[in-house]
Parts: C-alpha cells; sequence; structure tokens
C-alpha cells in the first residue's frame, strides 16, 4: 500500500486539524494503519493505529482524549482528528501500514502540523 498524508498546516494552541491518509496500490482494509510524528530534535513518536479493518484502535496516553483516529475503508483514507493542539504537537505526521502485529511498519510521506503559542 503506499501512503500519503495531507491535511497538516499551522494553526494556534487549542485549534484543531485532520489530517488524511490515502492509500493506492491496494485496499488497505487488512492492514493495521497508524500515525507516528517526529519532532526537530526527536525521534519517531507512535500517535496511535486502527487496527485491520477498523475493528479497534489506540492512542498513546500524550494524545488520548484530544485526538482520534478513523477509517473511510470505501475511499481507503485514514483520518487523524486531532483536538485541542498545543505546541508539543507540532511535529512532522506519517501515517504508515502493516500487514500484522509482527509486521514492520511501511511508511508514507509526512504532512507538517505547526502549532504557534
Amino acid at each position: 500500500v503506499q501512503l500519503q498524508a495531507s491535511g497538516g498546516g499551522m494553526v494556534q494552541t487549542g485549534g484543531s486539524l485532520r489530517l488524511s491518509c490515502a492509500g493506492s496500490g491496494r485496499s488497505f482494509i487488512p492492514y493495521d494503519m497508524g500515525w507516528f510524528r517526529q519532532a526537530p530534535g526527536k525521534e519517531r513518536e507512535f500517535v496511535g493505529y486502527s487496527a485491520s479493518r477498523g475493528l479497534s484502535s489506540y492512542l498513546s496516553e500524550a494524545v488520548k482524549g484530544r485526538f482520534t483516529i478513523s477509517r473511510d475503508s470505501a475511499k481507503n483514507t485514514v483520518y487523524l482528528q486531532m483536538n485541542s493542539l498545543n505546541p508539543e504537537d507540532t511535529a512532522v505526521y506519517y501515517c504508515a501500514s502493516r500487514s500484522g502485529a509482527q509486521a514492520p511498519w511501511s511508511w508514507g510521506q509526512g504532512t507538517q502540523v505547526t502549532v504557534s503559542s
């Protein structure tokens, strides 16, 4: 599955953004779909993922209660709704896919999110 993230931009503290990740090449229904982020000078950080077929989702403690993950299988797209953003959320956000819990993540291109105070 080839992935392309979009929807990033600049917002003020407390604002919202919705990121999209469009898949091409094959349906990602059987895949786990994840979101990661990397802030300047920091390692890539796991944000959350939607399990295959959208049966469940998981979010890291850093974003739980503010972010949600959803997927639209008809559009082969997964979303990351981000609310109550703060400057610590500033990063390049990447979507990724994997064929199973033991498989490595396959990355797509990222999208920049900048939150100003």
